[in-house]
């Protein structure tokens, strides 16, 4: 259903109900998504991103409903991802003399993923088009969170559209802030925030000042996922400078797998020796949960303990996977250590110590190992080194 967000300004996207992976496969939607784009209606019609390619036709509907799709004079392409761009082709059909702005990596990033030689017009910051009683203004936005990423605002109506910035994965019946629930949406904007931007962390405070620093009023943040922030929409922006600093909770996670119960045995005694330092923890059994939710504990936690049974020479699949992402990901401000036990040989954990190493994350102890299943010795170690772990990041 076509929502009018402002005068002359319309939400004409699609809502996915059923998407449950992001990225192919790499991350979690369980909520759904969103795929926003806002057709303004002035001398030239604009409109400022599209969907993604299988609802390329529901956008065309939507547009129809608010004007023939052959009056768009221009399309702003925010970002050449196909989940926003993958309608483009059809718009176009549609008004094959329009103009396509974009940045000048967006032009040849879409040049790349469509081989068409449309009308392009590339912009940077401090660009502005006119289009009648309104006016476009430009921010280039380099990844956040991809090379070619700008923001659009919308100066008269005080609209800004960030692409990808401030958005969630998030399938709703209403399209603004103030309707939807508030739990839910800050769990999806944080899951959004860490396994899609927490890389590029420097760039979105460098943005969010530079942003700032422009004086433009916003009155509403209109992002290309999930809900508009239209109720205190600086809200989000300023969770994101909370966010981009990663300064962590005084608190543990505990990710790991098991084969036979005896990595999930010194786990639990790790979490004991957390808890007598008041050190609060999660336990993930890393092989039966979700790895963006459990990203997003690590994203919280100032101490981040990886365990796995050492397996012909290596650790567990589920648990390289989980340092893959860990060092993909470029977490700050945390102190790791490794855990495992261990039968024919026990280089897990020194090779879990080298990949949190190499994530960046500080180790400053030995790892905990044991042979076979945990005596009750083994335990007690355990136990002594999570709270030995609680007592450091505590100093």
């Amino acid at each position: 259903m076509v929502e009018q967000i402002a005068e002359d300004v319309y939400w004409v996207g699609a809502v996915d109900w059923d998407l449950r992976s992001f990225h192919g496969h790499e991350l979690s939607t369980p909520r759904g998504s969103t795929y926003n784009a806002y057709l303004i209606l002035d001398e030239k019609n604009v409109l400022v991103d599209t969907v993604w390619g299988p609802f390329k036709e529901k956008l065309i509907e939507n547009i129809s409903e608010v004007i023939d799709p052959s009056e768009i004079d221009i399309v702003v392409a925010n970002h050449a991802e196909t989940d926003h761009s993958g309608a483009l082709a059809e718009v176009l059909r549609y008004s094959p003399d329009a103009t396509v702005i974009c940045s000048r990596m967006g032009e040849k990033n879409i040049r790349g993923h469509f081989h068409s030689d449309w009308n392009f017009r590339t912009v940077s910051t401090g660009d502005s088009v006119g289009i009648g009683g309104e006016t476009l203004h430009f921010i280039g936005a380099p990844m956040l969170h991809w090379p070619d990423s700008m923001f659009t605002y919308l100066g008269e109506k005080k609209i800004l559209m960030p692409n990808d910035a401030f958005g969630q994965h998030y399938a709703t019946s209403f399209r603004f802030n103030d309707q939807v629930d508030q739990t839910e949406l800050y769990q999806e904007a944080l899951k959004y925030y860490v396994n899609i931007l927490t890389p590029f962390s420097s760039q979105v405070s460098g943005k969010i000042d530079e942003v700032l620093e422009l004086g433009l009023p916003v009155e509403m943040i209109a992002p290309s996922h999930g809900v508009i922030w239209r109720r205190e929409p600086l809200q989000i922006v300023e969770k994101y400078r909370d966010w981009a600093a990663q300064q962590p909770e005084e608190r543990a996670v505990l990710l790991y797998d098991t084969m036979w119960g005896a990595t999930r045995r010194m786990a639990e005694a790790i979490g004991d020796g957390l808890a007598e330092n008041e050190i609060s923890f999660k336990l993930i059994d890393i092989a039966v949960s979700d790895l963006n939710d459990a990203l997003v504990e690590v994203f919280k936690s100032g101490i981040i303990g990886v365990g796995s049974p050492t397996a012909n020479g290596e650790v567990l699949p589920t648990v390289s996977s989980l340092l893959t992402s860990l060092k993909a990901l470029k977490f700050k401000n945390k102190r790791g250590f490794a855990f495992g036990s261990y039968g024919w040989s026990g280089e897990g954990v020194g090779k879990i110590n080298q990949e949190l190493q190499d994530a960046g994350i500080e180790v400053g102890v030995e790892g905990l190992s044991c042979k076979w299943q945990p005596t009750p010795e083994d335990l007690e170690q355990c136990r002594a080194g999570g709270k030995e772990f609680g007592r450091i990041f505590k100093a």
